[in-house]
């Protein structure tokens, strides 16, 4: 069934525990999910669809299994699409009262069976979520400033709210750093402002594309499944995979002639600064030349199939990202 956002108070989640949250405000979906944990207290498990449909099995066997430590699950499925709902209906006829499942989805259109299957289901729940207004936006930052009793002008609150992607977690990460700042400084002008926020970063994405390289799969699902990427993230995630691709067939290219790794780095043009030193040669070890070439060609094949077709490019790359922090390339 459907209900609205402003409405999970009403839910009795110990017997509508299969909800469905779809749409792009992630900032709102998690204050949701945190008001569904403050009912119980459950053990929380992360899952990307991707390792559910690789082992399904592993899946069923942990919402099955009880423990004698835990009274109640919490379960998220992040990236989740219409391959879920085989997985999905042999869920609804099981006992499974103390686990509450949260499937997490983009935008899901009215021809999505999963969509239509949550929403004709009274024992489901199925919410949708919209990008927020900049009036949404801008209340929240009066009412933080108001809080923290600090003035601010209208214009810089404009500033604050422009440069947050229309995502009210991002723009909760930028009243932190004020927050911060006010500690020291009880006026804040539109220049603090400017230094202070910034537009999405980037770090994030570096650390997710360096852990794939690395082969670290349990990192890398952990990466997507903290992270709020945007589904505009998803040509930024590709360009630096693609950077860092280049530069790694590069290092291997030149390692291939002088036999030694540390010389290979120790010469690298643009120079690797010292704290990703180590990163680089894990990701050395774990590639061939031939095998990140593959994996270049591939890049530049989904950035071209993500312009023509923009439906869950994120979903799209994640896969991809899961597929390659797993792939056998033993040199």
């Amino acid at each position: 069934m459907i209900i609205k956002s402003n409405d999970i108070n009403n839910v009795d989640i110990s017997i509508n525990n299969l909800i469905l949250l779809h749409g792009k405000n992630e900032g709102l979906k998690n204050e949701i999910i945190s008001k569904l944990l403050k009912k119980k207290d459950e053990k929380i498990f992360k899952y990307d669809e991707k390792e559910i449909l690789d082992n399904i099995d592993n899946f069923y066997s942990n919402i099955i299994n009880k423990s004698l430590f835990e009274s109640n699950k919490f379960i998220i499925i992040n990236r989740t699409t219409d391959k879920l709902l085989p997985i999905l209906e042999p869920l609804i006829n099981k006992d499974i009262s103390d686990v509450i499942i949260i499937f997490n989805a983009d935008i899901l259109d009215k021809k999505s069976k999963l969509r239509s299957f949550f929403e004709k289901n009274e024992q489901l729940i199925s919410i949708a979520f919209y990008p927020d207004t900049n009036e949404t936006l801008i209340r929240l930052t009066q009412n933080f400033f108001n809080k923290i009793q600090i003035p601010i002008s209208y214009e810089n609150i404009n500033i604050i709210v422009s440069r947050c992607s229309g995502d009210r977690s991002y723009l909760k990460n930028e009243l932190k750093k004020i927050t911060i700042f006010s500690k020291s400084k009880k006026k804040i002008t539109s220049d603090d402002i400017i230094k202070l926020t910034n537009l999405t970063e980037n770090y994030s994405v570096n650390e997710l594309i360096d852990v794939c390289l690395s082969k670290n799969k349990k990192k890398t699902i952990t990466i997507l499944n903290e992270n709020n990427f945007s589904t505009e993230d998803a040509i930024l995630i590709i360009r630096i995979f693609l950077n860092k691709s280049k530069r790694l067939l590069n290092l291997l290219d030149d390692y291939k002639i002088n036999n030694d790794l540390n010389k290979t780095i120790q010469n690298a043009k643009p120079p690797i600064f010292w704290k990703d030193k180590e990163i680089v040669k894990e990701q050395m070890k774990n590639w061939a030349p031939e095998t990140i070439k593959e994996v270049i060609y591939s890049l530049n094949n989904l950035e071209k199939n993500i312009k023509k077709n923009s439906f869950n490019p994120l979903n799209l790359v994640s896969d991809f990202i899961l597929d390659k922090s797993s792939l056998n390339t033993n040199n």
